[in-house]
């Protein structure tokens, strides 16, 4: 049947460790470059009101980091004023742009950290008064009172509307206040937020310490604020400084603020996180970025960010702004009317007014540009300071006119007559460009007093220029700062020059002067050289950011070497070498930015998207001045249309670079250019790279949009330029390589991956773009080229070989980068010469294999795998045929051959030299494993780990291949990894024992201790079988268990073996089966076996855990250890030096802030999914489906070689020592978890072997027959109908079958009833009812059956089925006790005792209650149990066989335990041992009699009844003696001598508690079958009358109710009359072991009196009037004696109580049994050693102190003082008296012993006891020396009828 056809199966194998992204070596695509941006929130204002509303009020956001003293984002101004407030400004702000109205903002915070706030500043129209007068009103009166503040309020108005109308271009500052941004994201609050600032400072203070992991900003609840206090102002306190005072203050709690007076307002905002896409967004140049459905909808603003430390990411948007910061002025000198200063700030193209440029950014409700703007007004401040921000949108191509103009105002507040508005008071200015570069940075500026002269803009204000008059003597008085955030001006002065100098030679402008230096044709060539080595320099993250376009120019100079006054200048080494070294720096300091290979992202991804070949050689620039064809080999373009190609990064006259410049748009002036740009801007997709081309000449307003994809065709017509392009590959990459100085050599050694890379980018697009794809591999490149390839993988192959001592982490990163070059160069050149290499590389590396073996086989297995992941390996044509040598070991000469030649099958499952020839790269894995798995090889941990995954992920890649999924195809492939087969089952001994792990089920593991190590003294495996409940194991080790001599030396992980098994099943499920037969049939038994051993290893690796066990193992803790361990190993096996380790750690220290960068164990380390740990419920979920899958797959896949390991078999001679491996095997698929399906089939296969040959079963081992019936009554009780009619059917035909061969089926009959008697005593999740329905099957079958109908067959099948209803009866009960131990107990025991002339059953059910006990910790009853177990045997082995030195049945037992004599078989039905089926067990042997009697020696160890142990290993040393085990007998000689050493140590007893015990009396018709009975409980020891009470109080209340269940209270006899009929009442009662005197002769030890008891005794004090306590001359007692029927301990813990007597005691005898008590206590503590002072003072003070209440002076008294009238109480007085003489006695001997302990601090004490005890003695004096005379005659009437006895 074809088994495996399963269809949700196909892909499972692949899910086993590797997602389909991962299934082989391949270099990942790396990310889009994109954008930079952080975590991004989203602050939307919703409204803005104070106490009243008179004025206009102006918002602005921004972030500040208080740690980092930063403002770390740009303003973002928003205005929430009504409608009628903003017509107060209509004069000033005739127009208002939709863009000024945005009042939601999104702000990206690269580093989020706790000391983030937003700050929130507001700002006024400026009036007359300071910011103190302008605040008064808002802070003293209330809208709410405006009857009271009425006129006040309108004259307040009116002087608003005022203000407004003629300073209304003028603000004033406000208030501010700010939010700390992690109470937002760490609090867990509701969604509204409210309160004072105060309040919220409050609960802030527990979360100001939280660590950077609390500041996750991209998720966290929305909140909305109500921020309620404001902060007025201060004038003199207003720089940025100050504000991070202020910050820092409000996170102290004696805050400075509190101190200042509130305003009170009432700002509501959200915070949120940010939408990936939000609608109606603007950039910060104010682009629309898609969505934009409308464009008439209020925007949101993205505000840009200035990260708080350096961000590596390049530049992919044109971005060009200006940012100005006027901090402070000092006019304190300055004459005249100078106070309400204002600072207007312009962009100046030129010198003439009218030369602003409108690029001012607008703030809220005005236009969008401005040409000018305005600082904030001071009143009456001479010296001011500002916070304003200017932002400005400047042009790209600047000049030496275009300048920054600041001219101060003086601003009249009060209209005065023949006074202006503003009167200019001085003027300064700041020149942009300087030297060609751009000016930023803080400056200090003069001031002048008039205007400046005509040509001012070139020089900067420092020159004091003639005539012109300066503010206080040309001092720099006005302080301002100037940053740009651009991607046009680098703003470094060694990236700068490189680029003018590129500049200059692409235009050709000689000569050009460059600061103060002419650059002429004659000295270009050696200043560009010395820029190119100046850019180590440079700023890294400036680097980074113009990184597309600083690559570009170098690979463009080493392709295109400029041809200067008519000569080809070769600056490539230069270039070659400032590329190598600009390479290793972004490695060495971005290490947290790599993917898994040590690939750096962003060189990769310039790689990918940016880099492709230059197109057409450097033309002379022509005169006319027209744009050069030159083009620069890298383009953005992602705008949605552009009208104009965008220009290409050109060095425009500016001396700047720009990257794609908008104002420098220009139209393709020809075809041909047209052609040639197009592949120059479209060489890959680089999706997230875009253009502003909106104001290019002729453009429109583009709409921007984040995530374009383009496709395009590259394919061109005119290839004629591109061959010179590539071939930079072939001479200048290798020569440069192999001639440039070391330190550029290391460099580029230690980036080999990005040269190759380059390299095999190029090939490819010369391939394609000059159409050469289609052309025969081997005439794709130039002879030339190809031998330089071959000197240049040798160069670095000898690198690999050669340095791996000296720098493994060096040589790890080349070995890997060369596999991946040779894996790309499969699929570009001729594969013949690509494996060539390969050879070439495995010689080099094989040469020096000897001096380290283990890290060089590494390096091998990295190379090898990354190569076999290309699918050359996979081509099912024939190769061409160049000659090859596959490995160091291969023979020379041999050619490649078509797959299907004349072969031998069995070469198809070796690594044969055809074979390795025919398949290359797989034969060269396939080895590399063989010998890493060998036992005597190096494979050490690691090895094992890459050898085994490299195999694995290749499968993987296999199975989710959409073109394989034709089985053909799949055997064709299963075909180049045959010999993995072979391999996996040498390799056997090695593998992990995942049977170890699972419980032994049933008979898997040889059982018998004595086989193993005697020595061991856990309870093993038969106990443990007996807990499982089974018919109990081997007697010996089976030959399809794991080999024990190999278990030893297992040295594969878990996880590797299961990798390796996974893949072995994949080939046995892929390959075909013709092929396997043939194999197979030319096996030996041995190898057969060993795959037997092997699949049965499978079966247990798979086996479904369930969804619990899978989340233990995804824990972390076990990955870190996994992970640990190798390191550890590595270590230890000098694969890795600890400088280099050292080194390697602190490399990975990121230079991103707080980015976590993963350990990586090697730098080519494989991932794993399970990286992971925190895994979703659904993906738990999923992964347990997963699992489920994989193991029915690997289950039927088992199943299918198992088909044609009996089909093949069958032929042969073999089938006797094959085919029980087989049906082990096949039961052991039975005993797990299996689904469904595969149950189906395995039940199909099980009847067919069972029916072909049915002697495996039923004449030889005994045990396949208990297993498959304990297996197949296992489904029978399954919940799933079709798995038990397949069961049922299988059961039937089992024991059909033993009826045909013998016309009965006792043999099946005994091993069912066994089986279910097994299966009921432990089985959880065993299910009653589903086992009926079975059996009911099973009858029909019966019924029905014709060919049977009238023999004895069907009534034998009823008999059985009535057996098994009995047993399940007794289930049920046993299910209803569960929660009772002691009834559950009783069923099993009553079960047992049912199964008396059944020796088989009975020997179950006593190992079952055996394992019950030990669960539970009852470890003597457990022994008792494997005691009556060991007689049982014995019983029967003496009916079997007379053997002198067996024990001659169950008496040899008794002196263990006097219960055992119930196991004679002495009755008349008790069956012969003879007959069929009866005493078959294994235990009704020797060894299972030697194995009981061991188990129950170890139980009685763990009892501490080491007296016991004694009496067992007498029974058993007489046979070790007969079978001359001297070993054995050494082992049980040791046990002894330990055995007794522990009861000498303990000779006293009280170090073993061996239990206590307790009269439990059940009264009530709820208790059922208990009502009226009495027990005596075992409990453990120590254990408190109050425990038990409570317990068996919880569990009946439980059962019946909190009210029905009542405790009595006293011990009293209990009359049910009396008694509630509707409840249940307990009588629990402490009880000691009794013993008659005659018996305490022979229980001398603590031991012996407390084993083998059966009387107990209590006592219940009473008086005659039914009080139980009264005087002393009216106290009685009760005692009572109870018998119960067998000896504790039993193999149950409670035991009926079957006798019961008492006897009373007369006041005077209690007063009698109390002094002796005494009089014991004083002499045990008089002679106790060592001795103890306290105890013997506290018995003394409790004997003769005087405050004694009935103490024995008054029991003297009372008893003593008269004769008593009764003559029957004489003996009583006259023992009484004499106890008196004997404790007076007692009391001197204990004072004298206390006078030898004490110190001389209690001899007052000790007098103090000596006079007590005088007085005593005297007062007893007469009283004990009086005689009764009667005594003295003789007494023949005399008789005890004081003793009263009652049976009960």
């Amino acid at each position: 049947h074809p088994t495996t056809s399963s269809p949700y199966c196909i892909y499972l194998f692949r899910h086993l460790f590797c997602s389909f992204d991962e299934a082989v070596e391949r270099c990942s695509v790396p990310e889009v470059p994109k954008e930079h941006c952080g975590q991004r929130i989203m602050v939307k204002c919703l409204s803005l009101k104070f106490e009243i509303e008179i004025e206009p009020i102006f918002g602005t956001l921004a972030l500040y980091d208080v740690k980092e003293k930063k403002k770390i984002s740009e303003d973002f101004h928003f205005d929430l004023n009504s409608d009628q407030m903003k017509g107060l400004l209509r004069l000033h702000t005739p127009h208002t742009a939709i863009s000024t109205l945005a009042r939601s903002a999104i702000f990206s915070i690269t580093y989020p950290s706790a000391d983030i706030f937003l700050v929130i500043k507001l700002e006024k129209v400026l009036q007359q008064g300071d910011i103190g007068e302008s605040c008064e009103p808002y802070m003293v009166m209330k809208e709410s009172d405006s009857s009271k503040h009425k006129e006040k309020l309108e004259k307040l108005r009116l002087q608003a509307e005022t203000s407004c109308s003629r300073l209304g271009r003028y603000r004033m500052p406000f208030a501010w206040t700010a939010i700390h941004l992690v109470n937002i994201v760490s609090s867990v609050g509701g969604l509204e937020r409210h309160g004072t600032w105060n309040e919220r400072k409050k609960k802030g203070f527990e979360r100001m310490s939280v660590g950077e992991d609390m500041c996750n900003f991209a998720t966290f609840r929305p909140a909305t604020l109500t921020v309620t206090n404001f902060f007025k102002q201060e004038g003199d306190r207003l720089s940025d400084e100050d504000l991070y005072k202020f910050l820092a203050d409000m996170r102290r709690p004696s805050s400075v603020l509190r101190r200042l007076r509130p305003v009170t307002a009432q700002l509501k905002i959200d915070i949120s996180p940010a939408p990936d896409s939000p609608h109606y967004c603007l950039s910060p140049e104010l682009l629309h970025v898609k969505p934009y459905p409308d464009l008439r909808v209020r925007p949101t603003k993205e505000v840009l960010e200035f990260p708080a430390r350096y961000v590596y990411s390049p530049h992919t948007t044109y971005r060009n702004l200006l940012y100005i910061y006027p901090q402070s002025l000092n006019f304190s000198s300055r004459q005249g009317s100078v106070r309400n200063i204002a600072v207007k700030v312009q962009f100046m193209a030129g010198e003439d007014p009218s030369l602003a440029m409108p690029v001012i950014f607008g703030k809220s409700s005005c236009a969008e540009f401005f040409t000018e703007t305005y600082s904030p007004v001071i009143y009456h401040d001479k010296s001011p300071e500002f916070y304003e921000e200017v932002k400005m949108k400047i042009p790209a191509n600047l000049t030496d006119n275009h300048h920054l103009l600041f001219t101060f105002y003086h601003i009249s507040c009060q209209p005065k007559q023949n006074t202006p508005l503003e009167t200019p008071v001085g003027y300064t200015w700041i020149p942009l460009m300087q030297h060609g570069r751009l000016r930023t940075g803080s400056f200090s500026l003069p001031v002048s007093v008039e205007k400046p002269p005509p040509s001012y803009s070139v020089l900067t204000p420092d020159v004091s220029l003639p005539g012109m008059k300066w503010v206080d003597n040309h001092k720099q008085v006005f302080n301002v700062e100037v940053t740009a955030a651009s991607s046009v001006h680098t703003q470094d002065p060694h990236l700068d020059k490189f680029f003018t100098l590129c500049y200059v030679l692409e235009e050709y402008s000689f000569p050009f002067r460059l600061k103060d230096c002419i650059i002429s044709e004659a000295n270009v060539e050696g200043e560009l050289k010395a820029s190119m080595t100046g850019l180590r320099g440079a700023l890294l993250d400036t680097c980074v950011r113009f990184l597309h376009q600083l690559l570009s120019k170098l690979i463009l100079l080493i392709v295109h070497p400029p041809v200067i006054a008519g000569q080809i200048v070769n600056l490539g080494r230069a270039a070659f070498e400032a590329m190598s070294l600009l390479v290793n720096q972004i490695h060495k300091n971005l290490e947290g930015n790599q993917d898994q290979h040590g690939r750096n992202n962003l060189l990769a991804s310039y790689i990918h998207y940016c880099f492709h070949l230059p197109t057409c050689p450097p033309l002379l620039p022509d005169p006319g001045g027209a744009t050069p064809a030159y083009e620069l080999p890298i383009q953005y373009a992602t705008l949605s249309r552009a009208t104009a190609r965008p220009s290409t990064l050109h060095l425009a006259r500016s001396k700047s670079i720009s990257n794609s410049n908008p104002d420098l748009a220009s139209t393709p002036t020809s075809p041909d250019e047209e052609v040639q740009r197009i592949i120059a801007s479209k060489g890959i997709d680089r999706s997230h790279s875009w253009v502003n081309s909106a104001y290019a000449p002729g453009g429109s307003r583009a709409v921007l949009r984040r995530n374009p994809n383009f496709t395009c065709d590259l394919r061109v017509a005119n290839r004629g330029v591109l061959h010179s392009a590539w071939v930079f590959l072939s001479d200048p990459v290798h020569f440069l390589w192999v001639v440039s100085t070391s330190t550029v050599r290391e460099a580029a050694l230690q980036q080999a991956w990005f040269f190759f890379q380059l390299m095999t980018k190029s090939m490819s697009h010369h391939l394609f773009l000059s159409s050469r794809i289609d052309l025969p591999r081997r005439q794709r490149f130039p002879d030339r080229f190809v031998d330089d390839i071959a000197a240049l993988v040798g160069a670095i192959s000898a690198d690999v070989a050669g340095r791996y001592h000296k720098d493994l982490e060096l040589v790890e990163r080349l070995n890997s980068s060369l596999a991946f070059f040779l894996n790309d160069l499969l699929s570009l050149m001729d594969r013949g010469f690509v494996f060539n290499l390969i050879r070439s590389y495995y010689k080099q590396v094989h040469t020096h294999t000897a001096q380290n073996p283990s890290s060089l086989t590494a390096l091998r297995m990295d190379f090898t795998r990354i190569v076999c992941s290309h699918e050359a390996n996979f081509k099912v044509l024939p190769l061409p045929p160049p000659t090859i040598h596959p490995s160091p070991s291969f023979s020379q000469g041999s050619a490649f051959s078509s797959m299907h030649q004349d072969q031998g099958v069995a070469s198809m499952f070796e690594l044969s030299v055809p074979f390795r020839q025919q398949h290359f790269l797989s034969g060269l894995l396939l080895t590399e494993l063989s010998l890493i798995l060998e036992p005597d090889g190096e494979g050490v941990f690691f090895l094992h780990k890459k050898a085994i995954s490299a195999v694995h992920s290749l499968m993987c890649s296999h199975d989710a291949d959409p073109r394989y999924t034709d089985p053909q195809v799949r055997a064709h492939i299963a075909q180049l990894y045959l010999p993995l087969i072979p391999i996996v089952m040498d390799s056997l001994p090695q593998l992990h024992d995942f049977t170890d792990a699972s419980q032994a089920r049933g008979r898997h593991a040889p059982a018998m201790q004595d086989d193993g190590d005697p020595d061991n003294g856990t309870i093993s495996q038969s106990v443990a079988m007996a807990i499982a409940g089974s018919p109990l194991p081997h007697a010996k080790a089976p030959n399809f268990t794991m080999p024990t001599a190999g278990r030893q030396c297992s040295s594969l992980s878990a996880e590797c073996s299961r990798t390796l098994l996974v893949s072995f099943l994949w080939v046995l499920k892929n390959a075909d089966a013709a092929l396997l037969e043939s194999w197979v049939s030319d096996l030996s038994v041995l190898q057969i076996n060993r795959l037997l051993d092997l699949l049965h290893l499978s079966v247990s690796c798979f086996e479904y855990k369930g969804k619990k066990a899978l989340e233990r193992i995804n824990s972390l803790t076990f990955k870190k250890s996994q992970d640990m361990k190798a390191r550890l190993e590595e270590a230890i096996l000098g694969t890795i030096g600890a400088r280099q380790e050292m080194v390697r750690r602190c490399r990975e220290r990121s230079p991103y802030g707080n980015e976590n960068v993963r350990w990586r164990k090697n730098v080519t380390h494989w991932r794993q999914n399970t990286d992971r740990v925190d895994k979703t419920k659904a993906e738990t979920e999923q992964e347990s489906v997963v699992d489920g899958n994989l193991a029915t797959e690997a289950s039927l896949v088992v199943l299918d070689t198992l088909e044609i390991i009996v089909k093949t078999v069958l032929v042969s001679e073999l089938k006797e020592s094959v085919l029980g491996g087989v049906l082990r095997v096949l039961l052991h698929s039975m005993a797990g978890s299996q689904s469904a399906l595969f149950l189906q089939h395995c039940f199909t296969t099980q009847r067919g072997l069972v029916f072909k040959f049915p002697e495996m079963l039923f004449e030889e081992d005994t045990e396949l027959c208990a297993d498959l019936c304990l297996r197949l009554l296992r489904h029978c009780s399954s919940s799933v109908g079709s798995v038990r009619s397949q069961a049922s059917a299988s059961l039937y035909l089992l024991m059909r079958q033993n009826f045909e061969i013998g016309n009965n089926f006792a043999r099946v009959k005994m091993q069912v009833t066994m089986s279910l008697s097994s299966l009921v005593g432990t089985s959880q999740n065993f299910n009653e009812e589903h086992l009926r329905r079975s059996l009911k099957t099973i009858l029909t079958y019966a019924e029905e059956d014709l060919e049977l109908r009238d023999s004895p067959f069907p009534e034998q099948v009823q008999d059985l089925v009535f057996n098994l209803h009995m047993i399940l009866t007794d289930t049920v009960k046993m299910k209803e006790h569960q929660q009772d131990p002691e009834m559950l107990i009783d069923l099993m025991y009553r079960i047992a005792k049912g199964y008396q002339n059944s020796p088989d059953l009975r020997l179950t059910w006593l190992q079952n209650m055996a394992g019950k006990h030990s669960e539970r910790g009852n470890h003597a009853e457990a022994a008792h149990c494997l005691v009556h177990s060991a007689a049982l045997v014995a019983e029967y082995l003496n009916m079997l066989e007379d053997c002198r030195y067996l024990p001659i049945g169950c008496v040899t037992f008794q002196h263990i335990s006097s219960n055992v004599l119930e196991e004679s078989a002495v009755s008349d039905d008790i069956l012969s041992p003879e007959e069929e089926g009866i005493c078959a067990g294994k235990y009704f042997s020797e060894v299972g009699l030697v194995g009981l009697l061991e188990q129950a020696a170890t139980s009685f160890h763990m009892a501490s009844m080491y007296e016991a142990i004694n009496e067992v290993y007498k029974i058993l040393l007489p046979v070790h003696e007969a079978n001359r085990d001297f070993k054995k007998l050494a082992t049980v000689h040791g046990k002894l001598q330990d055995t007794f050493n522990k009861i000498y140590n303990q000779s006293s007893g009280w170090e073993r508690m061996f239990g206590t015990y307790f009269r439990v009396g059940f009264y009530g018709c709820r208790f059922g079958d208990l009502d009226e009975q009495e027990f005596v409980y075992k409990e453990p020891s120590i254990t408190k009358l109050a425990e038990i009470s409570y317990r068996l109080e919880e569990f009946y209340a439980e059962r019946f109710g909190d009210d029905v269940v009542e405790i009595i209270k006293d011990s009293n006899h209990v009359d049910k009359n009396k008694l509630d009929p509707n409840k249940a009442y307990l009588q629990i009662t402490y009880v000691e072991p009794f013993f008659d005197t005659y018996e305490l002769k022979e229980r001398i030890t603590y031991f012996d009196k407390n084993y083998n008891l059966r009387t107990f005794m209590y006592c219940t004090p009473f008086t005659l009037d039914g009080r139980a306590h009264g005087d002393l001359h009216e106290q009685y007692k009760r005692k009572s004696i109870l018998t119960t029927s067998h000896a504790f301990p039993y193999i149950k813990t409670r035991i009926n109580v079957i006798h019961k007597e008492e006897i009373i005691l007369v006041p005077m005898e209690v007063a009698i049994e109390d002094m002796q008590k005494k009089t014991q206590e004083l002499a045990f503590a008089t002679h106790q050693e060592p001795a103890d002072a306290k105890m013997l003072q506290m018995v003394l003070q409790g004997s003769v102190g005087t405050t004694v209440n009935q103490g024995p002076l008054e029991v003297a008294q009372v008893f003593l003082s008269d004769i008593p009238d009764d003559p029957k109480l004489y003996r009583h007085h006259n023992k009484l008296r004499l106890c008196f003489k004997d404790f007076t006695k007692r009391c001197e001997d204990a004072l004298r012993k206390n006078k030898t302990l004490i110190g001389p601090d209690q001899k007052e004490y000790h007098k103090e006891m000596e006079r007590n005890y005088n007085k005593l003695k005297e007062s007893l004096g007469p009283l004990i020396t009086r005689k009764i005379p009667q005594l003295y005659r003789t007494l023949n009437s005399f008789s005890r009828s004081s003793l009263r006895r009652g049976d009960c």
